[in-house]
């Protein structure tokens, strides 16, 4: 049989039809944020086989709402979470362990409080609920050239294969490298489209979730300057959802701007000493991240 041929037969293979599709995606359980609002908003939380760009000013907690993706995932089946693991891509330098740390406390408190009874007391289960193997569960890389970071999401694959309890996958941020250090703006934008090609398949070959933290740049438009996702219109269909962060007074708000099933909305949310959560919470102390 020709090459050609076993190819078409392969994928005739993997066809699916849509009430399968919509059986499964029904079926996935989604990774929560920390804050029940923004969950509603979308459809849940995180959802996995998806692209997610997440997108804000400086100071809005981007950097934050990855952390507590990556501890959240590691919520273990029993309570209600997927029970994976995290790839953590740091592009820019602001992945600080000390607060990794606090926001795993945070989620171990948030367990202990919503199921009291259902912890497990034996010593394997104390464990698990540790923040030390919260901890242990991100995988994590420093990125310091875009080169770099093409090296690193090419070699995503084989790395999956041999990690298969990975779940998400956090770049923070994805635009860092190539708004500094590319010149060649058509050749920039080719790079990028294949790499969230890229990133979209390793999302549904692995069922996880692709978060990318982008940063904003200003935009002149009729007559005025407003802000705007970096990298433009070209990086704006590389993503199934995007989440836009903003200040509202002295309140952070988050807008649902793209969604294939979700209607446009927004909601505040806060972040405090435990991590992000909703912004009535009067529980944890708000604080403001620089």
């Amino acid at each position: 049989m020709a090459p050609n041929e076993i190819a078409q037969k392969l994928l005739l293979q993997g066809a699916q039809n849509a009430w399968d599709m919509l059986s499964e995606e029904q079926s996935q359980k989604h990774i929560t944020t920390g804050s029940g609002d923004l969950n509603g908003i979308l459809g849940g939380g995180i959802h996995c086989k998806e692209v997610t760009e997440i997108g804000g000013v400086p100071g809005i907690g981007k950097t934050q709402l990855g952390i507590q993706l990556a501890i959240n995932v590691q919520i273990p089946v029993d309570y209600g979470g997927l029970g994976g693991k995290a790839i953590y891509i740091d592009t820019e330098g602001s992945f600080m362990v000390e607060r990794v740390y606090q926001i795993a406390e945070g989620c171990i408190s948030d367990i202990m409080e919503y199921f009291p009874c259902h912890h497990d007391k034996s010593s394997s289960g104390q464990e698990n609920l540790q923040p030390e193997s919260f901890l242990a569960g991100i995988y994590y890389f420093r990125i310091c050239s875009y080169t770099e970071q093409i090296a690193v999401i090419n070699y995503l694959e084989k790395f999956l294969g041999e990690h298969k309890d990975v779940r998400i996958v956090i770049i923070d941020s994805v635009t860092f490298h190539f708004r500094q250090d590319f010149d060649d703006l058509a050749l920039r934008t080719r790079v990028l489209s294949g790499l969230s090609l890229k990133l979209m398949k390793l999302s549904k070959s692995y069922n996880l979730a692709v978060v990318l933290l982008n940063q904003v740049t200003t935009k002149f438009t009729e007559g005025s300057f407003q802000l705007t996702l970096a990298l433009g219109d070209s990086w704006s269909h590389s993503c199934t959802n995007r989440l836009i962060l903003y200040w509202k007074g002295n309140e952070r708000c988050a807008y649902l701007d793209k969604s294939p099933s979700l209607p446009v909305a927004s909601t505040p949310y806060a972040v405090t000493s435990k991590g992000v959560r909703d912004a009535g919470s009067s529980s944890c102390k708000r604080v403001r991240v620089m």
